[in-house]
């Protein structure tokens, strides 16, 4: 399954290399300060009445995403710093408690310097990650009661990763940064592994009675945006990492794809789908895909 993903990975990256040279922003951005953001709401709902006999059950979902994008560029130094929030909720009528369909906080920040004019740079990233809400596992009572026990909430876990690199930067849209040197901190609230069954690394790989991992190993990073049709804009960053300390054989992947479909300056399709691998929180891919319309606001 790992080589699998990381076949399509590369596909995508190639296609997107290829792709992206049709993008209208290719032109080189002006010195100084540069900010844009975007706020979207995406909104899915269904109903069925007592006799509807095709079966189905009433539901209502909504998804809040934030995106801030704050560069800086002066002749050959350049800095980019994107601020991510996602969050979404789903509740479905047979449910007694809502559940989460998206929770995100991330943080990025690249800075460079060019090295003569060859569009490779000399860089430093910073990148954090958490969530805004807690998390819940869901089981059900002796009396058929729903009982949900807290596993995660803010800040819990929490990853900090940080290093010097090399960037290679085409243009806006087309972004690879690689830092062998990278630190990585892994942050968790220590009543998580205080239990008196908890075993070292099960909860984000933590050891007993500690609140934070410290990790060091490298990292890619690589960001590509293309247009994939007119008003269609896919956007896809992926991160891998290899912690040197424990277990180098074992790569950690985050993979987002966000595909945006406008429709006018104000109403949208958003499709997102996000993979991740990371064994210290379960040796399996996470994946998630979230669809919708929404309505957007830009500033």
């Amino acid at each position: 399954m790992l080589k699998f993903l990381l076949v399509a990975l590369s596909f995508t990256i190639t296609v997107t290399v290829q792709a992206q040279q049709e993008m209208q922003k290719d032109s080189v951005p002006p010195n100084g300060w540069d900010t844009e953001g975007n706020v979207q709401l995406l909104f899915n709902q269904s109903a069925f009445n007592a006799e509807w006999t095709g079966g189905g059950t009433s539901s209502i979902a909504g998804n809040l995403t934030v995106d801030y994008n704050i560069n800086y560029r002066q002749d050959d130094f350049t800095w980019r710093n994107k601020i991510l929030g996602n969050y979404g909720l789903t509740k479905v009528r047979t449910d007694e408690f809502p559940r989460k369909s998206s929770d995100r906080l991330d943080i990025n920040s690249l800075a460079g310097l060019e090295i003569e004019e060859s569009g490779f740079y000399y860089s430093f990233f910073l990148n954090f990650r958490t969530q805004f809400d807690k998390g819940y596992r869901f089981s059900e009572g002796a009396d058929g009661e729903t009982i949900r026990t807290e596993t995660t909430h803010f800040l819990s876990p929490a990853y900090l990763q940080a290093g010097p690199g090399i960037m290679y930067k085409k243009n806006e849209n087309f972004v690879i940064n690689l830092a062998p040197a990278t630190s990585r901190f892994i942050f968790v609230d220590d009543r998580f592994t205080t239990g008196p069954d908890y075993q070292d690394g099960e909860y984000f790989g933590v050891d007993r009675g500690k609140s934070m991992r410290f990790e060091f190993g490298s990292s890619l990073n690589i960001l590509a945006n293309f247009e994939l049709l007119e008003n269609v804009i896919m956007s896809n960053s992926v991160n891998f990492y290899q912690n040197y300390l424990d277990k180098p054989g074992n790569i950690d992947i985050d993979y987002l794809m966000d595909l945006q479909m406008d429709i006018n300056d104000y109403l949208s399709a958003n499709l997102l789908f996000q993979a991740i691998y990371d064994d210290n929180a379960v040796a399996a891919f996470q994946v998630r895909e979230v669809f919708g319309v929404g309505i957007n606001y830009g500033f």
